[in-house]
């Protein structure tokens, strides 16, 4: 837990475990998500649904917000936590409460409320990608601002995308490389593709550790490194549309 004092209550629903690299710089993905979308005199709970540790539903009510976490694990798996974690995502839906879904967060929450996900078709994205916001967005707060762009940058990694979104939804944006890179349904639902929370060191690691268990290749990482010299994400935009959309303003 991290609390700041008086304020807006959220949880996260962490849904992978620590890595080294972050434990030691960052003291935990949960710091890395405060230091991200939290404000001060706020309070944040962690929960670490990979291991079947969640919310009590008698308490959800108490919570003004829930961020669910990139992971390793798949969205269209059949694991007993990700199973409970759609349950959980059903039950949030209904009370409209506010959820925000990264990565693996984006592809359950879709999965959880009717859509579709599954492998990519054109295979792994990895690395910093642009964006780009459909023209007729839907009247939603956190875009609404008269300096956003038309396609900002973000942080990808990922090999699982979603095909359809649930019904009721709208796409928010999309890519070159992923049809649905954001969704949203009403005010309280809302999916990113990307992870509007990584630094280019956390990219890096998680490259490093890719290429260590030889999920990708070594020609290929060496090729996003030399591409991430390159570029930066638009994080402080990418936080800030987070934050707007949590706090409901």
């Amino acid at each position: 837990m991290i609390s700041k004092g008086k304020g807006g209550r959220y949880a996260l629903l962490q849904a992978v475990k620590d890595s080294d690299y972050v434990k030691k710089v960052y003291g935990g993905y949960l710091n890395v998500y405060v230091e991200a979308f939290g404000e001060e005199g706020e309070r944040w709970d962690l929960f670490r649904v990979y291991e079947g540790e969640f919310p009590d539903l008698s308490e959800l009510h108490k919570y003004d917000g829930f961020v669910i976490s990139g992971s390793t694990s798949d969205a269209h798996g059949n694991e007993l936590w990700v199973l409970k974690l759609c349950f959980i995502l059903q039950t949030l839906d209904a009370m409209e409460k506010k959820v925000l879904g990264i990565c693996f967060g984006h592809q359950v929450l879709c999965r959880a409320l009717g859509g579709r996900v599954g492998r990519s078709i054109t295979g792994w994205d990895i690395g910093i990608r642009e964006v780009s916001f459909v023209e007729d967005l839907p009247p939603c707060s956190y875009l609404e601002d008269h300096e956003m762009p038309s396609s900002l940058s973000i942080v990808e990694v990922h090999q699982d995308e979603v095909y359809e979104i649930p019904e009721g939804g709208q796409v928010i944006a999309s890519s070159g490389k992923t049809g649905v890179e954001m969704f949203a349904i009403s005010d309280h639902i809302l999916g990113i593709q990307g992870h509007p929370e990584y630094t280019k060191d956390i990219l890096y690691n998680l490259i490093d550790r890719l290429l260590n268990m030889e999920i990708i290749e070594k020609s290929f990482a060496e090729e996003v490194k030399c591409r991430l010299q390159l570029t930066e994400p638009d994080r402080k935009c990418w936080e800030k549309i987070c934050r707007k959309f949590l706090k409901g303003r």
